[in-house]
């Protein structure tokens, strides 16, 4: 990074992608307002699949199944609520779980929701809701 221009930062996420009669699940973290696809950052080296399992069961109460995950797309974009230049990179992956889905630790509600709820969503999320709009996934 330089002095004299404005820097990039990057804060790498990754996410779960769950998808079930033309709705995809979100979550809103207490005094956040707007939803993300569930998942978080990396915590040291983890990898994705162990950041994605371990984020998983701590907002949503779900156990993934490892064999099921699968990488859908990267995508990224502006960090919501946060200055210019920051960037959020979501590496998204689709997979089984063992449970039900339910709010857990800082996750204030879940919802299923359609393409119409875009503007309810993070700028990066919006991506993914264009692309899975796009394959006919979501209605």
């Amino acid at each position: 990074m330089s002095d004299g221009g404005a820097a990039t930062v990057l804060i790498d996420t990754v996410a779960w992608v769950r998808v079930e009669q033309g709705r995809i699940l979100c979550a809103r973290s207490r005094g956040k307002d707007v939803f993300y696809i569930p998942g978080g950052k990396r915590e040291g080296a983890e990898s994705d699949l162990e950041t994605l399992l371990r984020e998983v069961e701590e907002e949503l109460a779900v156990a993934l199944l490892p064999a099921t995950a699968t990488h859908l797309g990267t995508y990224e974009a502006q960090a919501h609520g946060q200055p210019d230049g920051v960037l959020v990179r979501m590496s998204c992956y689709s997979g089984d779980c063992r449970g039900t889905p339910a709010a857990s630790n800082e996750i204030e509600e879940i919802r299923w929701l359609s393409y119409g709820d875009r503007d309810r969503v993070a700028p990066v999320d919006q991506l993914l809701f264009d692309d899975l709009r796009a394959s006919g996934e979501l209605t």
